[in-house]
């Protein structure tokens, strides 16, 4: 069956100019353009919508979601039951915050006392869970099970404190980051000053910290399109150069 895309449009939920702006990024092209210059979907590309619309409602941007699916290796079958994991983690994410909202309540309402990192439960769990649905399976594969379980682990107990002060770490970074890819130079003191922010930052995500480890990530940044483009939405290279930058820091540089 094929579908034009007003049809294609209402049987997904998107708009019709979602899908023309997909045609012109390049990650849903028609199957065909007939005569009158409609463009026309097939099955393939109603399977490959439903992938896109699976990532994008587990938080994945366009540039990441392009990288995945146009992949020679992307695996339709896998990636759904990768799709299945993530949706089932957000709806015991969603309980919680469920739960949490009818605590609070019957806190304000009935005067039952709430722990103030009872307030929290739910928020940080997100982080794993979508950490997960994005990059679980490759780093389980890359690291091993007890890795990142360790990791997971970590977070999970990471108080509101300590995330209020990795996301302060996150935003010195890029702007650090930003100033060095001005100099050019990724042996200089700002970009090393970047790269220090940077493991200090891992420090909150990482059970224990490792100059080989940084310096795999660091490589990950470049390699793994879906790091790429969060590095180059602002400047194209930053990635590279931060790549570079915890080489020399690390001393793995070649």
């Amino acid at each position: 069956m094929e579908y034009t895309v007003r049809k294609l449009a209402q049987l997904a939920g998107v708009s019709p100019r979602t899908l023309r702006y997909y045609d012109e990024i390049g990650i849903l092209k028609p199957a065909r353009i007939n005569s009158s210059g409609y463009r026309l979907y097939g099955e393939a590309e109603v399977d490959r919508l439903q992938q896109i619309l699976f990532y994008r409602e587990l938080g994945m941007d366009l540039g990441s979601v392009k990288a995945v699916i146009t992949s020679p290796s992307f695996d339709r079958a896998k990636a759904l039951r990768e799709h299945r994991q993530g949706l089932l983690e957000r709806r015991s994410r969603l309980d919680l915050l469920i739960a949490n909202v009818n605590k609070s309540i019957a806190a304000i309402e009935g005067g039952v006392a709430m722990s103030d990192k009872e307030k929290f439960r739910g928020f940080i769990k997100g982080l794993v869970d979508e950490n997960e649905a994005k990059y679980g399976a490759e780093a389980r594969r890359k690291y091993g099970d007890n890795t990142v379980n360790a990791s997971n682990a970590r977070v999970r107990s990471m108080t509101q404190e300590h995330y209020n002060e990795s996301s302060r770490l996150a935003v010195e970074i890029q702007e650090t980051l930003k100033a060095a890819l001005k100099t050019g130079d990724p042996a200089g003191p700002l970009a090393q000053r970047a790269v220090d922010l940077h493991r200090q930052w891992l420090s909150f995500w990482w059970d224990s910290y490792s100059k080989e480890a940084h310096a795999g990530l660091a490589q990950a940044y470049v390699d793994d399109e879906r790091f790429t483009v969060f590095y180059d939405r602002d400047q194209p290279g930053t990635a590279a150069f931060l790549r570079d930058s915890i080489l020399i820091y690390t001393g793995t540089k070649a």
